[in-house]
């Protein structure tokens, strides 16, 4: 699995891994004493040691987390000549697209099916169609707890949630943004969130909400490089090796030039937009517009669905407002798109696509805070990426 990560990788013209990663990387579980088997990938800052750190089981989900980990590694390798205050990304989030631009290359049923993983393809509507709901239930389900996470310990950095409130907190963003109720009554003396690794990790967070958003704008360009005319869900940019030059004059920069002007390297543009992840999931908008048809898409945003620390939902209550509505897409986040001429991106939360089009997350929660990108710039040494 991880010489098909790397073949990928070459295949683009990128750094093949060091004799040393193979030697020193802990790819597999010990059987002789305890890890932490949460996936991460790891610099040593002395230009040569490079290594990941995965308890690797043989599932498709593990093929994508290589190649999001062996990632980080081609930055890694990129950028080691840059001094040392420079070998990080252009931005965190930029670490986190990298590897998985390519996974959604390596994602799609050709790209399987030439790599042998795949005996036949199915190319037809329904296949797409399922194919890009899959996709969408691993991103777009996403994007809510990727904002609420950051969200979640800024409101305690800054004083707003006090001590005897973190569980309340946690379940109060999670109902608003993701539609998601505790199936039991939370008491306040519990730490839900401790659940999630990065929070205990001190991991932050956002960089991962930026990385949905960056690797889609990604993805598009180096499918326009690689003369991919195709639909961007179909694209792979597998042995381009005009894609893999323009990801590398990126990736070698480090962060030795603001972020914007990395990213207007490849994408012609220093602004980050959702425009291009629209565009990928175009055709699952509109077969969702067509199939939502008189159906309740989302839950009502002026009150949440269930209080965080009363009781579980009442015997028989629907579910229909729940984290995915009736679509299977989670609907309550924002992104920031820009609308071709013509083209109407609805109103409200969701607008009118099941996919969320405006800057405001509303006053739900009783919060009213507006979904701002906060790219942090602050320098972890020896810092893992996960």
């Amino acid at each position: 699995m991880f010489n098909v990560s790397e073949e990928f990788f070459t295949s683009l013209g990128l750094e093949k891994m060091p004799q040393s990663f193979w030697d020193n990387s802990m790819i597999t579980k010990p059987a002789n004493r305890s890890v932490v088997c949460h996936a991460s990938a790891w610099d040593f800052y002395n230009q040569k040691d490079f290594r990941i750190k995965m308890c690797t089981d043989i599932t498709m989900e593990d093929l994508i987390t290589i190649h999001h980990e062996m990632g980080h590694i081609q930055y890694f390798l990129q950028y080691k000549d840059q001094p040392v205050s420079f070998r990080d990304g252009a931005n965190p989030g930029f670490h986190e697209a990298v590897g998985d631009v390519l996974a959604l290359s390596v994602s799609t049923p050709g790209h399987l099916k030439k790599i042998g993983l795949l005996k036949t393809v199915q190319d037809d509507y329904e296949a797409d169609i399922n194919y890009m709901l899959s996709i969408a239930l691993d991103k777009i389900a996403f994007l809510p707890f990727g904002y609420l996470m950051d969200a979640y310990r800024w409101s305690i950095f800054s004083g707003e949630t006090k001590m005897d409130d973190l569980n309340k907190k946690w379940w109060q963003l999670r109902e608003c943004l993701q539609g998601i109720s505790p199936p039991l009554s939370r008491p306040k003396t519990s730490f839900d969130a401790g659940a999630k690794y990065h929070i205990p990790a001190n991991v932050p967070y956002i960089r991962y909400f930026i990385s949905v958003i960056l690797q889609f704008q990604l993805h598009e360009k180096l499918c326009e490089v690689a003369n991919q005319t195709g639909p961007l869900h179909k694209c792979d940019i597998y042995q381009s090796k005009e894609a893999g030059a323009v990801l590398g004059d990126m990736l070698k920069l480090g962060s030795s030039k603001p972020w914007p002007e990395a990213l207007e390297i490849i994408t012609g543009t220093s602004k980050l937009s959702a425009s291009s992840l629209v565009k990928y999931f175009k055709p699952l908008i509109d077969w969702l517009k067509a199939n939502n048809t008189g159906h309740r898409v989302g839950w009502d945003m002026d009150t949440c669905p269930f209080s965080a620390t009363t009781t579980a939902p009442p015997s028989g209550q629907s579910t229909e407002s729940g984290p995915t509505g009736t679509n299977g897409l989670s609907t309550s986040t924002s992104i920031e798109t820009v609308p071709s001429s013509g083209h109407s991106t609805g109103s409200g939360p969701t607008g009118t696509n099941g996919l969320s089009t405006s800057t405001s997350i509303g006053n739900s929660c009783g919060t009213g805070f507006s979904l701002i990108l906060v790219l942090c710039t602050v320098k972890y040494t020896f810092s893992p990426y996960i």
